[in-house]
């Protein structure tokens, strides 16, 4: 039972893939400038935690599925494929919001 007759799981899934792989890319470039810009010659010193913050911004990254598969489901599907992308923004600021304020708190008080 769709909103959006003839519409089946794969294309759902292949058409969410689509989006939000490529946005991971730019999602990921934009965390590691933030990085960059905070830590400057200090980032290859937590290489380590870093890489960790990386993979649990990633896992939250994907959560983004869960909203997107499901709004596809529904008659909203075109104007969700259409505004989608502020999703995306939105959780790309609010990513790089809170790993300014991490790493704001690591360059000044280190990990303690």
């Amino acid at each position: 039972m769709t909103g959006t007759p003839g519409i089946r799981f794969r294309e759902i899934a292949t058409d969410a893939l689509r989006f939000w792989e490529k946005g991971r890319i730019a999602f990921n470039v934009v965390l590691l400038a933030v990085t960059v810009f905070i830590l400057r010659a200090e980032v290859f010193t937590y290489a380590l935690p870093l890489f960790a913050y990386a993979i649990i911004a990633n896992f939250f990254y994907s959560t983004a599925y869960i909203p997107d598969v499901f709004i596809q489901y529904s008659n909203f599907r075109g104007l969700w494929r259409k505004w989608r992308w502020l999703l995306w923004l939105t959780g790309t600021v609010f990513a790089s919001f809170i790993a300014f304020l991490a790493l704001i708190g690591l360059a000044f008080n280190g990990w303690s």
